[in-house]
């Protein structure tokens, strides 16, 4: 019988949907904010739809993350003006997976079409990937999250009001041989549905807090990277709650514990010959020159683009020193104080890390900066400022390099990029942006407790 990783084509969804009988399966996509959206869908119309296409509603590329829609003159594609029509929706056979948990139920993976389709985050990578193709480079890339896990439902955090959570483990406990040991049970869990889905983890182990873990996710081309991506950060939290726990890949859930990234390795092959396009032993650090115009491109576009990356207010949370996360656009050899991290490897391995990511960010999205801006900097033969050698943090950067403080500094940021114009085009960055500063109004709406604590009384 058909196996879900050698379905390529419509016919052999077809035969795979035959063989196990299904009267339906489950199409999903993801949003502007990277969450997945989805239904059921019965047999007959699946087939219809794997010739044809489908209709889906483009109000979810209109709304934010809890399903308000976009009160923003910026926000054109779509929105009372248009009426929240139908946009054109292709299913993706090649996408298939196991939902391990649902009997022999299928998933397959769709993207927007049409005018959609220049909003749409998936598209989005896929012109960025096209984009390398033309220059003559295969893209491949690996994610890595840190996420908490909490004893928790979402009626109980509701209940609590988000305080006093229990994570499943206490203490810090950094790469702990006891910690997996003991709970070996859910890592393994976690490690077979991955296995069973098609985005299997590299590694698994706990990060520095209670109840939190970093999963790096085996390399792929740039496509299927962001799917596996953003698949994993779906069905995690999934796993989680039917599990009776929580998982949260938010930026920073709590000011007493380090952010979550989501950084992400990328290298270029040549397409000529398969070989390392970063990759030159003659050089320090291995570094190619094509490798240093990529970092040099990042570097450069890193502060107009940062709002592809952190793309919620909590994001810019994270991004303070001391807690792991960049605060200038810096790059460095093996240094993980700085934005970039190359790290100097065989022909097989060489690549750069980009660690400005938090693990809240939309994996299309933000690996389309990533790469785009590599891409523009091989392009334009740009040459990287100096390496930071050291503690990043304890170093004053040139003021070129410094990073937007806010979600709306960034949002403008990106606006006003010719760059980001060039490499995604005006209809996305108008539509993103907007978006982003949507999500800053919304947060400007609420009072913190920490304004209540500060100002109630003595002011």
């Amino acid at each position: 019988m058909m196996t879900p990783r050698e379905v390529e084509t419509a016919a052999d969804a077809r035969q795979i949907v035959d063989a196990r009988n299904l009267s339906h399966v489950k199409v999903g996509l993801f949003d502007n904010d990277g969450i997945m959206r989805g239904k059921y869908m019965s047999k007959d119309k699946f087939y219809a739809a794997l010739d044809g296409g489908f209709a889906f509603c483009d109000v979810v590329l209109g709304w934010d993350s809890q399903d308000q829609l976009y009160e923003n003159p910026g926000v054109n594609y779509t929105g009372w003006h248009t009426g929240y029509p139908d946009a054109p929706v292709r299913i993706l056979p090649g996408s298939c997976r196991d939902i391990p948990f649902e009997d022999d139920m299928l998933l397959f993976l769709c993207e927007f079409e049409g005018a959609a389709a220049s909003v749409c985050p998936r598209n989005l990578l896929s012109r960025v990937i096209d984009r390398a193709d033309g220059l003559g480079f295969d893209a491949y890339a690996a994610f890595e999250y840190e996420f908490f896990v909490f004893n928790e439902t979402p009626d109980s955090v509701r209940a609590k009001n988000y305080r006093d959570l229990e994570p499943i483990t206490p203490g810090f406990f950094g790469y702990s041989m006891l910690r997996n040991s003991v709970h070996a049970g859910l890592y393994h869990d976690l490690l077979e549905l991955c296995e069973q889905m098609d985005f299997p983890i590299e590694s698994l182990h706990t990060e520095t807090g209670p109840g939190v873990l970093e999963a790096a996710l085996t390399v792929d081309n740039a496509r299927n990277a962001a799917d596996k991506a953003a698949l994993f950060k779906t069905f995690t939290k999934v796993w989680a709650q039917r599990n009776n726990m929580m998982a949260t890949f938010m930026a920073k859930w709590s000011n007493d514990f380090p952010g979550q990234s989501g950084h992400i390795h990328i290298s270029l092959r040549h397409k000529k010959n398969s070989t390392s396009a970063f990759y030159d032993s003659e050089q320090p650090m291995n570094m190619s020159k094509l490798q240093r115009h990529f970092v040099a491109g990042q570097q450069k576009l890193m502060p107009e683009m940062l709002v592809m990356l952190a793309q919620t207010t909590n994001a810019y949370s994270r991004l303070v020193p001391g807690f792991w996360a960049p605060t200038d656009a810096t790059w460095g050899c093996e240094n993980r104080t700085t934005a970039l991290r190359v790290i100097p490897g065989s022909e097989k391995s060489q690549r750069v890390e980009h660690r400005l990511g938090s693990a809240d960010a939309n994996p299309y999205i933000a690996l389309a900066a990533a790469l785009g801006a590599g891409l523009y900097g091989i392009e334009n033969e740009l040459e990287p400022d100096e390496m930071v050698v050291g503690n990043a943090y304890d170093q004053k950067h040139p003021q070129h390099l410094a990073l937007p403080q806010t979600l709306a500094a960034a949002a403008a940021a990106l606006r006003d990029s010719k760059a980001a114009r060039e490499i995604f085009g005006s209809e996305f960055v108008d539509h993103y942006a907007a978006t982003r500063e949507w999500e800053e109004r919304e947060f400007r709406k609420h009072i913190t407790d920490w304004e209540l604590a500060r100002y109630f009384e003595i002011i």
